[in-house]
């Protein structure tokens, strides 16, 4: 079964080179592309996409709200903001609204389809320069009270990798191990330390 990817880019030419790129790769098929996130969030719930790549910079509408929006309504849809800012704001607004993602705009097509695969099986891509902002970010935020000294070394590990914005695939090589065992380690990690997504877990690895 191909992954059901919809686009909300308001740079008409930038949509349908997006578009085509999606439909032209083996196991993906773009199911709609929309100038707006108003547009979007009309036609989005007929369409149950499975992934959708959002701008930002929208007209009306910005893409982290219409992120938000989204969530409410297709809980299972996951969101890569795919934009032009790097600035810390605009990546953790992005975040918190329920995005799982997050790349810019210059990623070249391989690793774009390669983290549209990632996010729909559970993981969280974000561009090396991305995730060196996130992890600098919790850096500043100083030391914090929760430990992680109940994960065992093969789980610091996993988080030490996810702390520097490897892909699951990625942890998997590196360590010699499955993808499917990287995902026990990573489910593992999130009920020890109480978290939800990726970023959480990586904060509180950074403060221990």
């Amino acid at each position: 079964m191909s992954i059901r990817v919809a686009i909300v880019e308001d740079n008409e030419q930038l949509r349908l080179t997006l578009a085509r790129v999606i439909n032209r790769a083996e196991g993906f098929v773009c199911v709609g592309d929309f100038g707006s996130a108003e547009t979007a969030l009309e036609e989005m719930a007929k369409l149950q996409p499975e992934v959708v790549l959002m701008d930002i910079n929208l007209p009306g509408m910005n893409g982290v709200e219409c992120a938000r929006k989204l969530k409410q309504t297709l809980t299972d849809t996951q969101i890569i903001m795919l934009t032009v800012y790097e600035d810390t704001e605009n990546i953790f607004n992005a975040l918190a609204a329920g995005a799982m993602g997050y790349l810019l705009k210059r990623t070249p097509k391989d690793e774009l389809l390669a983290a549209i695969r990632d996010v729909r099986q559970g993981g969280s891509p974000m561009t090396t320069h991305i995730a060196r902002k996130v992890v600098q970010s919790f850096q500043k935020a100083g030391p914090s009270v929760q430990p992680t000294e109940n994960l065992s070394a093969r789980e610091q590990e996993v988080l030490d990798h996810l702390s520097q914005g490897f892909l699951y695939k990625e942890i998997a090589e590196k360590m010699g191990i499955s993808y499917e065992t990287v995902h026990t380690y990573i489910r593992r990690i999130y009920e020890k330390l109480q978290v939800r997504t990726r970023t959480e877990a990586v904060a509180k690895f950074l403060r221990r």
